[in-house]
């Protein structure tokens, strides 16, 4: 069974991580010895602790940002991120197909006239309502039930 995290151990480790980043590994024992010097933590046991979280938190990093930490690589990453601007908007509306019915919507509301408007004839997605029924299957592979008694 799990064990329960404290709220000491969490946020030492994450003030750790913050602050010597770029000195933590994936390590458990290197992060024990880096926990041990940057730090004055009063037992082994929670230097240990401390330690085993922060190697947790540092394996949680290397797969994307984590709630919580913010360090300096990750804030110019989310950076990056935020000044992106694609080269083709995923709005444009060079070209836009509806179907008949939607044509009508638009036509009650006065907005025929739109620009790129395409009208294409809908496909059914699934044809059950349209193909006809086989036939009944019997049981007669199989004996016919025997009555129990009581």
């Amino acid at each position: 069974m799990g064990r329960v995290r404290t709220k000491t151990v969490k946020k030492a480790s994450r003030v750790i991580i913050e602050k010597y980043y770029p000195r933590l590994t994936l390590d458990f024992q290197t992060n024990k010895k880096i926990c041990d010097e940057v730090a004055i933590i009063g037992s082994k046991r929670l230097r240990n602790k401390i330690a085993g979280f922060t190697t947790h938190l540092m394996k949680r990093i290397q797969k994307g940002p984590v709630r919580g930490i913010s360090f300096k690589l990750q804030e110019e990453e989310r950076e990056r991120k935020d000044n992106y601007v694609p080269e083709v908007s995923a709005l444009a509306t060079d070209n836009i197909e509806i179907d008949p019915e939607t044509k009508e919507l638009l036509k009650a509301l006065n907005h025929e006239n739109l620009p790129g408007i395409n009208v294409i004839n809908p496909v059914p997605l699934n044809n059950l309502a349209e193909r006809p029924r086989g036939p009944r299957r019997t049981n007669t592979d199989r004996p016919p039930r025997q009555q129990q008694e009581a």
